[in-house]
């Protein structure tokens, strides 16, 4: 199966409705902060005929592939191989609209030697920018078991994060871990079959906390959100699409310090360039409906927030 077909954007109808007033009918700059195989950034373009794009990723092969994708737009296109963090770099000026789509791309999940799905025994690597930095088997057989409790209670959210770690140490002794498959395994065995009938797969979260960890996503999308934010013009807007609470509640909170006045309470009037900078265009998190999730599976777990930037930055 080719990769457009692979690939299903996901609430991009959505998307593109939250994005139209800051990017339709005018000479607009919109920023994909997550490529991945392109597939929002090749509706907005189409949708939008004067609307210019700059495309990050920190996956080469996936500009590569979108930029085949987009090649119809070339014109229109610019690509640059970086993390969202540093989006403010990779632009020339305030920009429209942004668009993150947080967490691991259809790309990185479908190829099997990357090691992101616990589905199938593969190398566990999970780098996002394949061939640099530490890896997944690096985690586990390198922290203590401190460290890797930390990670997988804070990242994952897991409760059994001790004695998963304490597990990982005592069998790493034995030999060190290489793939996925063992891991699992170790996995079933640990966690008790009762929270597994409930809480879902037993390896989602502790494969969730060793990609954080590997790629450093959190602290990335900690500077990225005021990096975007700095960037955004006024009228301009940003969709973020999370896939787990931690990312949602980063957004939630970066969108929130922006929207309320910093006008001292009391006060009779709001101070000059004290009022809010954001307006909220989601009410809360939006998630996928029943046949969003049908006809495309990997769109049950994502929290979409949106706002407009209605206020110069001071």
């Amino acid at each position: 199966m080719g990769e457009r077909a692979r690939h299903v954007p996901v609430l991009l109808d959505r998307v593109l409705a939250l994005l139209a007033p800051a990017l339709a009918d005018r000479d607009a700059v919109f920023v994909d902060c997550t490529l991945g195989l392109g597939g929002h950034s090749e509706a907005v373009l189409r949708a939008h005929p004067r609307v210019r794009l700059i495309g990050l990723d920190r996956d080469p092969q996936a500009i590569e592939l979108a930029r085949r994708r987009l090649e119809p737009f070339a014109d229109r296109t610019t690509f640059v191989q970086t993390t969202y963090d540093h989006i403010a770099e990779a632009v020339d000026g305030p920009v429209d609209g942004i668009l993150m789509d947080l967490g691991v791309s259809s790309l990185q999940l479908d190829a099997e030697e990357r090691g992101f799905a616990y589905s199938r025994d593969a190398p566990l690597d999970m780098r996002m920018s394949a061939g640099t930095g530490m890896t997944a088997a690096d985690v586990l057989n390198e922290y203590s078991v401190d460290d890797l409790t930390r990670i997988l209670r804070d990242y994952g959210e897991e409760r059994f994060a001790r004695k998963i770690a304490q597990a990982v140490v005592r069998e790493r002794a034995r030999e060190p871990f290489t793939n996925s498959g063992r891991l699992v395994e170790l996995l079933y065995d640990v966690v008790p079959a009762a929270t597994r009938r409930t809480g879902g797969h037993p390896a989602k979260r502790t494969f969730q906390a060793l990609r954080i960890e590997v790629n450093g996503e959190l602290e990335s999308l900690r500077q990225a959100l005021p990096a975007a934010l700095s960037v955004l013009a006024v009228g301009g807007r940003i969709v973020v699409e999370s896939y787990q609470s931690l990312e949602d509640r980063m957004v939630k909170r970066a969108f929130a310090e922006l929207a309320v006045s910093t006008t001292p309470p009391g006060l009779p009037v709001e101070l000059p360039g004290h009022g809010p900078q954001l307006k909220l265009v989601t009410r809360g998190a939006e998630v996928a409906n029943e046949q969003e999730i049908e006809d495309n599976p990997r769109a049950a777990p994502v929290r979409l927030r949106a706002a407009e930037r209605i206020r110069e930055a001071t």
